[in-house]
């Protein structure tokens, strides 16, 4: 593996960790069809655990299968595939070194109470991860929730934990809580705020939605409209995210969200690109579209973060 300026500038930026999880690092940088381009498209599947098997399998039912995961994201050229521990368990040696793996490592689901507070069950280790052969952990904190102090500090440790044996560490940042509109849990003030306290909790990657142009937050909003902070396109949102990020010097990705057609989720994607974004992590808008929709659509994903 012939490491590109690109990718050793990035890792550069990661000053604090040692060789092992650079390496890490550099694996799913350096993979697949944008390996070398320092951006990156990630297939993850948990939403099995999230929504059910229904409501996210049945669409594709060839997607109940584990094993169709890896090879969607093994043959449309992704950089990793990030799954909970069962799904990863159920492929790892037919598809071990084929590609990098991020271990989900907390999760939550549709059946619990409505009127509960909003967090997540860690639901595997880093030994899980070590004997998978994965290359990083993931873990859901959900700042703006009464459970998101308790969400830290369970990130905190296992990122220690991950750290010290080699593995990179990807948060999915997602804003909600009583304190939190609809609207503002992808508003622009929040989705940088919650981005930049994934980047503050340790995160090498930092997963979060794009961001709309609604400003939550009355303070806030003072000073975006003060500093004349542009935020009207989705270029001008995404860069101002990864400048919450530490000025750039973190690996940032952005769901693709809810079901959305074709032309809509490309255009999003562009926007991201042009807005200096790291790439997309992106599962239902792909597994769910039969297999050759999907590798067409993926394709078509790469080649924009390709400049294409």
């Amino acid at each position: 593996m012939n490491i590109t300026p690109k990718v050793k500038k990035i890792l550069s930026h990661y000053e604090s960790d040692c060789p092992g999880t650079k390496a890490n690092l550099a694996r799913m940088m350096m993979q697949g069809k944008l390996g070398g381009t320092g951006k990156l498209v990630i297939l993850p599947v948990d939403q099995g655990f999230e929504h059910g098997p229904a409501r996210s399998f049945a669409k594709n039912p060839d997607a109940y299968d584990p094993h169709y995961h890896f090879q969607l994201a093994i043959d449309a050229g992704l950089n990793a595939y990030a799954a909970p521990l069962g799904f990863l368990e159920a492929g790892a040696d037919s598809f071990a070194g084929q590609i990098p793996l991020i271990l989900k490592a907390n999760s939550a689901n549709s059946l619990a109470p409505k009127d509960g507070v909003p967090d997540q069950a860690v639901t595997a280790s880093v030994s899980d991860a070590l004997r998978l052969g994965c290359s990083a952990i993931g873990f859901t904190i959900y700042p703006g929730s009464h459970g998101a102090f308790e969400m830290m500090e369970e990130i905190r440790e296992l990122a220690e934990e991950a750290k010290a044996a080699g593995l990179a560490v990807v948060i999915w940042s997602y804003p909600r809580g009583e304190g939190i509109s609809k609207d503002g849990e992808t508003g622009m003030d929040i989705c940088a705020y919650a981005a930049h306290m994934a980047a503050l909790l340790g995160a090498h990657i930092i997963k979060v939605k794009p961001p709309t142009a609604h400003l939550e937050q009355g303070e806030a909003k003072k000073v975006y409209e003060a500093e004349k902070i542009a935020i009207g396109s989705m270029a001008e949102r995404i860069r101002h995210v990864t400048q919450a990020c530490f000025a750039g010097r973190r690996i940032v990705v952005f769901s693709g969200g809810n079901a959305k057609s074709e032309k809509d989720l490309l255009n999003e994607i562009r926007g991201i690109r042009d807005g200096g974004g790291n790439g997309s992590i992106i599962g239902r808008n792909t597994f769910q579209r039969p297999r050759a929709e999907a590798l067409k659509l993926l394709e078509s994903i790469v080649g924009i973060y390709k400049g294409e």
